[in-house]
């Protein structure tokens, strides 16, 4: 998902880049960062359901757990979750190629995806694939939410283990709804042309912040900020390590510790 995340971003920052500095590039080029760029934002949600099923199996088939996740299924369903998300993608360009004109392919445009695949055919498909992939997602995240739930009050469960998996899942479901802005990406940007009108940049960056950006924020918040190891290095860089006097020469006074007021109220 790190990697996943990783080339998303890496790929929609240079192309807002490109698109800034030159305004209009090479339509095959540009059809290129648009496939990379769509194909990590497909991945995502199927990330996500992958993530709650490890979770499902974690706190309700405990004994199972070492038996289902192994490392060769893993990576075998690393390589499901990067077919499915590309296989879509890969039809709209092959329809792409065979359907323009050779001279299409030597123009250049503003790099926009309504501006290279152009086909209804092509957009009637992306939304009957959209509905089917996260109608997916959402029952995978909803129905292991609730397994995990009733897994927790069951007595024979880790509460704790169970509590902190059921509470991963909801915040998985909360990425998952924000991801869900990528399919409502027209609205946001002509509401935000309605607001501020003729400012049609301004409009789109804003939209790539909170469709593109925010989600995969809760990343390192999921995965970083919960973590007790990374939490305590955290505190112990960014907070203050508290250091120690020596006592006085004379006296019977108590070794005296100081710190930042912070990691005073910390501790």
């Amino acid at each position: 998902m790190v990697i996943n995340d990783a080339v998303q971003l890496t790929v929609t920052v240079t192309l807002y880049i490109v698109s800034y500095v030159f305004f209009k590039i090479n339509v095959s080029f540009c059809s290129v960062l648009i496939l990379l760029a769509l194909f990590a934002t497909m991945n995502t949600p199927l990330n996500l359901a992958a993530m709650a099923i490890e979770r499902y199996v974690a706190i309700c088939n405990p004994l199972r757990h070492s038996q289902i996740c192994t490392v060769r299924r893993t990576h075998i369903l690393i390589a499901v979750i990067w077919v499915a998300g590309l296989a879509p993608l890969l039809f709209d360009w092959l329809y792409f190629f065979a359907s323009e004109s050779l001279s299409f392919f030597h123009s250049s445009i503003f790099c926009y995806r309504e501006n290279v695949f152009r086909s209804p055919l092509l957009y009637y498909k992306r939304q009957a694939f959209d509905i089917l992939y996260f109608s997916f997602v959402s029952l995978t995240i909803i129905y292991t939410y609730l397994r995990i739930m009733f897994a927790a009050r069951a007595a024979t469960t880790d509460r704790s283990s169970a509590a902190k998996a059921r509470n991963t899942i909801l915040l998985h479901g909360v990425q998952l709804l924000m991801c869900m802005l990528t399919y409502v990406t027209p609205q946001i940007e002509l509401a935000l042309l309605y607001i501020f009108q003729g400012r049609i940049s301004d409009s789109r960056y804003v939209t790539y912040l909170v469709v593109y950006i925010l989600p995969r924020f809760l990343s390192p918040i999921i995965y970083g900020l919960r973590d007790k190891k990374f939490r305590k290095y955290l505190k112990r860089y960014f907070v203050g390590k508290p250091q120690k006097v020596q006592p006085a020469l004379t006296g019977n006074s108590a070794p005296i510790r100081t710190g930042s007021v912070s990691q005073i109220l910390i501790t």
